[in-house]
């Protein structure tokens, strides 16, 4: 399918979405310092940017490839719109940049996957348009946001914690893809073990902790002081965000010894659910629920992963995600992905509202 209008999409969102308008400013100003509540505040490299991020560059890579393939290669359009994401991608850091680089929440280290292969390309001298964006900077903004991870609140075990500045003391399965795979990566590319040890901990410790035996899925989260388990069994990002997790940090066989047995299980799992349609729903279980294209998005990109790595092998697994990628294909309408689960709220608070959302459409670009 031709995915140049989703793109385009996920260019504007990238530089629009949960950003303050002046109305939002405004009362953010009030809550905050005449009402004193402790109100969430503008983030500029917050989660679902970070998916749009990672989204875009899976597919400036495809765009890359056919443009060295000679007569079947990019067309004219395909080269411009490559262009484009470079464009954007280089704003979105670089607002991040002139706003001093803040960090709010343990979400912000998903933006940090994208950032390090933009370093990586800079310094490999190959893009002339990421140019404006110093090295230097680049380097202390991944060195802040791995530091973050270090310093951020952990339970007893070592896992972050997700919300400490609310006084709460669980850890969310959220954090697994939002913050393995960017500490994998940092410490591969700088040498330093700990980061990789980090990133594994999270995992091991969620795959201790947070799952239900009988189902092999996750819950949503999980106390680790008292072994309770809360939220639903299977919510359908919830194992997107794990399996997202898993396969950030099998780029190594050192992380390939330690998580493909466990993976696998747990894509085994997780494909029992598969619709017939292809898609999967909100909560894996509920067959005759609502279809999530964020859950069907999310999984089948770890599905991609996992069959291009070669940790995937098997007809199954190829034909789930052939599955999966057509049932996405029917929920695109004018380069949005559409059926897609709202923001979650907490645990055991999945608004039933469906419509478009980066959370579909940055999965969905690494899917089509």
């Amino acid at each position: 399918m031709n995915k140049i209008p989703m793109m385009e999409n996920a260019c504007k969102d990238l530089l629009q979405y949960s950003v303050f308008d002046l109305r939002a400013k405004c009362s953010y100003l009030i809550k905050k310092f005449f009402l004193h509540r402790k109100v969430a505040g503008e983030d500029l490299i917050f989660w679902p940017t970070a998916l749009l991020a990672a989204g875009l560059w899976h597919c400036r890579g495809e765009l890359a490839a056919k443009g060295t393939a000679g007569e079947t290669g990019a067309s004219q359009e395909e080269e411009l719109m490559a262009g484009t994401i470079e464009s954007a991608l280089t704003a979105y850091y670089s607002r991040w940049f002139k706003n001093d680089m803040p960090i709010v929440v343990v979400d912000d280290l998903l933006a940090g996957e994208t950032l390090l292969n933009v370093y990586l390309e800079i310094q490999g001298g190959s893009s002339a348009l990421f140019g404006s964006l110093p090295v230097p900077k680049i380097r202390t903004a991944l060195d802040r946001l791995a530091a973050f991870a270090v310093e951020h609140p952990k339970d007893g075990a070592g896992s972050l914690i997700y919300r400490p500045v609310y006084g709460e003391k669980t850890v969310f399965v959220d954090s697994i893809g939002l913050a393995c795979p960017f500490l994998y990566r940092y410490g591969e590319i700088f040498g330093k073990q700990e980061y990789r040890e980090l990133a594994l901990r999270q995992i091991v410790n969620y795959l201790s902790y947070g799952m239900d035996s009988a189902a092999g899925l996750p819950y949503h989260g999980y106390d680790s002081s008292d072994g309770c388990k809360y939220g639903i069994i299977g919510w359908g990002r919830a194992v997107g965000w794990l399996l997202r997790g898993m396969m950030g940090c099998m780029s190594s066989t050192y992380g390939r010894e330690r998580l493909s047995e466990r993976c696998i299980a747990l894509v085994d799992a997780s494909l029992v659910y598969q619709r017939q349609d292809g898609y999967f729903s909100w909560q894996l279980g509920a067959l005759e629920g609502p279809a999530d294209t964020s859950a069907t998005g999310m999984i089948c990109a770890a599905l991609g992963q996992g069959i291009d790595s070669g940790i995937l092998v098997g007809e199954n697994y190829r034909n789930a995600l052939q599955e999966g990628r057509r049932a996405l294909e029917k929920s695109v309408k004018n380069g949005f992905v559409y059926n897609c689960s709202g923001e979650c709220e907490g645990f055991s608070c999945y608004p039933q509202r469906y419509g478009t959302y980066p959370w579909s459409l940055g999965p969905a670009l690494e899917v089509l």
